[in-house]
């Protein structure tokens, strides 16, 4: 929808006039590779998407903030005095948490109108979450008059709020990603210290190919958190060995197989040996890229869903149909899961003329194994949070 029939839709919603309507956005994120890492101080490889969240907005002075959607009939209005009474609300929750978070770290919030637009599969795996957040934190903060706002530190209370708020532990990967992304570019990130750098994204004749199983899937109630305890349980016994090391992603690849031995449980020692054996595949990714050799780069690709499939045990049977009727593509060099997993997305790099054949050819193998549609995305880079002027 264009920002001009939004802006109208907004005034039909909230009424007053068309002064002081600001547009805010931010993308939804497909990562690469290094899933599952980010909990663990490890390393990522996201790219922000052109689809995200494109809130209009205008400012109010008496602390209420009211939130509706294009796709929803539901408002959602509550008061910065009264923000814990939002927690289990179907829709606003997110943004409320926001909201609590940014007063909690000192920065005004004097309310706001705003509706939201989403252009992203909520429940797909592509950060629909994350671009809320920080796209809301961006509007709130603008509104309340701040200026010069930090997105690495929109990214991190915005991870806050989906923690603290929310109850879900999920790493800051989504949301730096939301917030810091730029268009035909990847992020190369190391999320226990949250050094980064943005690597041209050249993939030539090839494309990224978004596909969604359509199988929803929740954070808060898969098996997110519980593997992220037991990579706390691995970390906790491997210190023995590194006293000095502080979360998995300081561990390499190579030092822990000299001492794996430590993990007596067998569940436990496959998740430990996927997030480092990850991390490994991220830095050999990077410099994959970096020397051009793109068909290299989809082995890791293609290597780390083996991993998140068998020794991480989160991809499913809806997933790995979509990962392997890819791979039997001509044109295809790379499939594989991203996301938290459980449902959601798959990412495959497919030559630009193979992308017709692939939509078709793994469309119609999943609705025969499945018995629903795939979802397809040709898709492209983007820009994090900004404002839309």
């Amino acid at each position: 929808m264009e920002t001009a029939n939004l802006k109208k839709l907004f005034l039909e919603k909230f009424g007053g006039n068309p002064e002081n309507i600001r547009v805010f956005s931010s993308s939804g994120r497909v990562n690469l590779i290094g899933e599952h890492t980010d909990y663990s101080g490890g390393y990522v490889f996201p790219a922000a998407l052109s689809m995200g969240t494109v809130i209009v907005a205008r400012a109010r002075n008496d602390g209420i903030i009211r939130m509706m959607s294009t796709d929803l009939d539901v408002l959602a209005e509550g008061s910065v005095k009264d923000l814990q009474s939002y927690k289990n609300l179907e829709w606003g929750n997110y943004q409320f948490g926001v909201a609590d978070e940014l007063i909690k770290a000192g920065y005004p919030v004097s309310g706001a109108d705003m509706l939201y637009h989403d252009t992203l599969p909520h429940g797909a795996g592509l950060s629909a979450s994350a671009a809320i957040e920080v796209a809301t934190a961006l509007a709130l903060l603008s509104l309340s008059g701040v200026k010069d706002i930090d997105k690495i530190e929109l990214a991190k209370i915005s991870q806050l709020a989906e923690n603290r708020y929310i109850g879900v532990n999920c790493g800051i990967m989504d949301q730096f990603a939301s917030a810091m992304g730029k268009k035909n570019h990847a992020i190369f990130l190391r999320c226990k210290d949250l050094s980064y750098k943005l690597v041209p994204l050249e993939l030539g004749d090839y494309k990224i190919v978004i596909s969604n199983t359509n199988k929803k899937h929740s954070l808060a109630s898969s098996k997110y958190n519980e593997r992220r305890s037991e990579c706390e349980q691995g970390f906790d016994i491997l210190k023995q060995a590194f006293p000095d090391a502080e979360c998995l992603g300081d561990i390499s690849y190579s030092d822990y197989k000299n001492h794996e031995s430590l993990i007596s449980n067998p569940i436990i020692k496959k998740r430990i040996e996927h997030v480092i054996s990850e991390n490994d595949r991220v830095l050999k990714s990077i410099d994959a890229l970096n020397s051009g050799n793109l068909d290299l780069f989809g082995k890791f690709m293609n290597a780390s869903h083996v991993s998140l499939r068998d020794l991480y045990e989160v991809s499913c049977h809806e997933l790995d149909v979509l990962v392997d009727e890819a791979l039997k593509i001509d044109g295809v060099i790379s499939s594989r899961m991203t996301g938290a997993g459980f449902g959601g997305c798959t990412v495959s790099l497919v030559h630009k003329a193979a992308t017709d054949l692939f939509v078709k050819n793994v469309g119609k193998a999943y609705k025969e194994k499945i018995g629903y549609d795939a979802t397809f995305y040709i898709s492209e880079t983007g820009d994090g949070a900004k404002e839309i002027i």
